[in-house]
């Protein structure tokens, strides 16, 4: 059906929701003395993260995104490719398959947080926060995506665990599958195309 799969990668990919929450919750309290539950914190999931922090009202952005980054590789070590994910990747280019990215990750944290783990090679494009001005939910990011990979929308599937990113498929007319071992749930995300259990079932799109 598909020819083309693109991947976010906070969720989907990579498992990077306590590094991402337990280093925004450091930062608060160290930088401006807020004390923030993770589960307060969870809507920074799937963002952008100087949207997250104009969500919550934070002044200097642009420090507090700074001091932010540098404490994620502070969790490193909580950070992993979720199991089965490389293999899937490797068979879906087996098939020919066209393999993009599109992240609210900016190219700096790509760089940072993800290119360590040696998947780039397999993604024809990445899509990044630092690429388009507007970012998920807005479609631009996956259309971006789409235009360079030179293919028509309905031969893409976008697979991701975020509202966000259902809502950035369905606003860029892109079927979506919802990558259940990320998101967790499926309260929410009635609009979802597909419902994939586990990494191997990307497997039975193509």
């Amino acid at each position: 059906m598909f020819t083309v799969a693109i991947f976010d990668v906070d969720g989907t990919i990579l498992d990077t929701e306590e590094a991402i929450l337990k280093s925004l919750q450091r930062t608060l309290k160290a930088e401006l003395n807020l004390n923030y539950e993770k589960e307060e914190l969870t809507f920074a999931l799937g963002i952008p993260g100087k949207e997250a922090l104009n969500r919550l009202r934070i002044q200097d952005v642009e420090k507090i995104q700074s001091v932010w980054a540098k404490n994620v590789l502070s969790f490193v070590n909580e950070v992993k490719v979720f199991e089965q994910i490389e293999a899937v990747i490797k068979q879906l280019t087996s098939k020919q398959i066209k393999l993009g990215i599109v992240t609210s990750k900016t190219s700096e944290e790509m760089f940072n947080e993800f290119d360590q783990y040696g998947l780039n090679h397999y993604f024809s494009k990445t899509i990044t926060a630092s690429h388009t001005e507007k970012h998920k939910p807005h479609p631009d990011p996956l259309l971006a995506c789409i235009n360079q990979l030179a293919v028509e929308k309905e031969k893409a599937v976008y697979i991701g665990d975020s509202i966000y990113d259902l809502q950035c498929a369905k606003s860029a007319g892109v079927k979506f599958a919802l990558a259940l071992w990320g998101s967790k749930t499926q309260e929410g995300y009635e609009e979802a195309d597909y419902v994939l259990n586990q990494p191997a079932d990307c497997l039975k799109l193509f």
